[in-house]
């Protein structure tokens, strides 16, 4: 379990093992193989919830972000509380067919096939700074869909960041150079 940012690790924050030790691991979920990191059992322990909210709240609170964009649907999770602490708006970047009006899309590939995010146009303007969030980070696409998406209106993506991260992601290049903040590692 460690605090990684840009693949170096950090360390002392106590309020990270009490994080790490809320994510319950479901095996072989949703098929043979996944270790699922279930992050409903840290929503249901208020401290651990409140200690990874917080967290992200005091780095992202004097760093100008205008634009909070949550990734659907664990991203919604965090996303709001933040915006609301730090002075921002919250996003949402949803699956397809999800949102009413006129959207903007972004397609990517999974491991498994393709998906694609949408977020409505005009929900950010040019020159805003965004930070992203997401409950997970595996091979990093889905992060970068939103990248590209929101650099696409014009927007200025200051950091990605996840509640966990798998080691393997500090050796990808998908985030386009774009730093990426992690509290823990998944547990086994």
């Amino acid at each position: 379990m460690l605090e990684r940012e840009n693949g170096v690790e950090l360390r002392g924050d106590p309020r990270l093992q009490g994080i790490y030790e809320a994510i319950r691991v479901v095996p072989h979920f949703p098929k043979a193989g996944i270790m699922f990191q279930d992050i409903t059992t840290l929503l249901l322990d208020h401290k651990a919830f409140k200690d990874t909210v917080d967290i992200f709240i005091d780095r992202y609170r004097d760093m100008n972000i205008t634009v909070v964009a949550g990734v659907e649907a664990r991203g919604f999770m965090f996303g709001p509380s933040i915006a609301l602490a730090i002075g921002a708006k919250f996003v949402p970047l949803r699956k397809p067919k999800k949102l009413p009006g006129e959207v903007i899309s972004e397609d990517y590939v999974l491991e498994y096939g393709t998906d694609c995010l949408q977020m409505h146009v005009e929900a950010v303007q040019p020159g805003e700074r965004a930070l992203i969030i997401d409950d997970l980070v595996a091979t990093g696409g889905t992060l970068s869909a939103a990248i590209r998406l929101l650099e696409r209106v014009g927007a200025e993506v200051v950091e990605c960041a996840c509640v966990i991260g798998l080691p393997e992601i500090k050796e990808e290049r998908r985030l386009s150079g774009k730093p990426l903040y992690v509290l823990v590692e998944p547990r086994l």
